[in-house]
């Protein structure tokens, strides 16, 4: 029998979005939005509707009225679709999978269509969900990504990827470059101490598998971020941006067909942490305590020195977070602490081989396949003295 012909395929797409960092977005005279949606010169007038994080709204109820106003002043090239739309915060809207099925009905509702735009204005989670919705209807509506947090603007606002919580942590979602991503750093201002500190353990974890220069600064810099020093924060935040951008754009796997995760290096024991807590422990402090317990394994193995180990828990001590939390104490029902069921769970999440990232020294990085348990157990112990030393 004479085989059918097989045809090879293969085609390349290009992803270009910008990342601006600007101050006072709405500010009728700031140009920033104005020029984003019009930089394809497509047309004239473009529709776009904005989702606004909740908790932003409660600390500037004006927010609304402003972003309106700036849609006024730009009504020969900007076209609000409807009111601007208030957006339950935090994991509230990650949570509940009806959320977004309620923001795709409405996006349809209002006809957007493919050249439209979805301004998300928020925290991760805001940007994940709405982002989500947006990347479903029509197979791909434009979205802009406002964040509004530190780990929003250094970190989750300026990837590729968004997702709701199902069944477990992130695990439904898409690889969806957003068309751009609009960093205004005056929203930081208002932030409550425990956001203005959460995004500051991202930074801890591309530095410290990524470069040696940066993570040399942010121990230097440490003390500043809980005494909410404005320009360390601001510094801290472009700088981490640019590395995971260069990360997302040069690794060559930007969309993770493969199995290796950098980027979430600390994170298989952080995602764990957020889902055993019921979300009470926020993404930055399970990193930073994931950060940490996976460096003091890397210790064990003579991947990091001594010195650089006992660095990365004072940086991230003097940045304000606790680094232990009793939910990693949890035991099931035969005696296992749940903690370690994140590996299986990242395991399963990766495609089915286990591939965890650790550092080679400080600014450098490599994956291992295997964990072992009886180190890592010793880690946990060691995490708890050094969280409760004696004497």
């Amino acid at each position: 029998m004479e085989a059918a012909p097989t045809y090879h395929q293969e085609i390349t797409v290009s992803w270009a979005f910008p990342v601006f960092f600007t101050r006072h977005l709405f500010a009728p005279e700031n140009p920033v939005l104005v020029q984003t949606v019009s930089r394809l010169k497509e047309k004239r007038r473009h529709r776009a509707i904005v989702y606004v994080d909740s908790r932003i709204l409660e600390r500037d109820p004006a927010l609304q009225q402003k972003i309106a106003a700036y849609f006024k002043s730009h009504a020969d090239t900007l076209e609000l679709a409807t009111d601007v739309q208030p957006v339950p915060g935090g994991e509230a809207c990650k949570n509940d999978l009806r959320y977004a099925e309620s923001v795709m009905r409405q996006l349809l509702e209002l006809r957007m269509d493919r050249q439209s735009y979805v301004l998300a204005i928020g925290g991760g989670a805001v940007l994940d969900a709405i982002g989500f919705a947006a990347a479903l209807v029509h197979r791909g509506l434009r979205l802009v990504r406002i964040p509004t947090t530190v780990l929003a603007q250094n970190d989750a606002g300026v990837g590729v990827k968004n997702a709701v919580n199902y069944l477990g942590k992130n695990a439904l979602g898409t690889f969806a470059p957003p068309f751009a991503v609009l960093n205004d750093f005056e929203f930081l201002r208002s932030l409550p101490d425990r956001d203005w500190l959460s995004g500051v353990a991202e930074a801890f974890k591309v530095a410290i598998i990524r470069d040696r220069v940066f993570f040399d600064d942010l121990c230097k810099a440490a003390p500043r971020y809980p005494a909410r020093d404005f320009e360390a924060m601001t510094d801290l935040v472009a700088r981490c941006a640019a590395l995971h951008l260069d990360h997302i754009r040069s690794n060559g796997d930007p969309f993770e067909y493969g199995t290796a995760r950098p980027l979430d290096f600390g994170h298989w024991s952080a995602h764990k942490m957020e889902l055993l807590s019921d979300f009470a422990i926020s993404h930055g402090e399970a990193v930073a305590t994931g950060v940490l317990l996976d460096s003091i394994y890397a210790h064990s193995q003579e991947w990091i020195t001594a010195d650089e180990l006992n660095r990365i828990d004072t940086g991230l001590r003097q940045s304000g977070f606790a680094l232990w939390f009793d939910t990693l104490n949890l035991r099931d029902a035969s005696g296992e602490r749940q903690i370690f069921a994140g590996l299986r769970d990242f395991q399963e999440h990766l495609g089915g081989e286990l591939c965890v990232t650790f550092p080679q020294g400080i600014g450098a990085r490599f994956e291992v396949n295997t964990i072992k348990m009886e180190a890592m157990e010793e880690a946990l112990l060691d995490l708890e003295r050094r969280a409760h030393p004696r004497g």
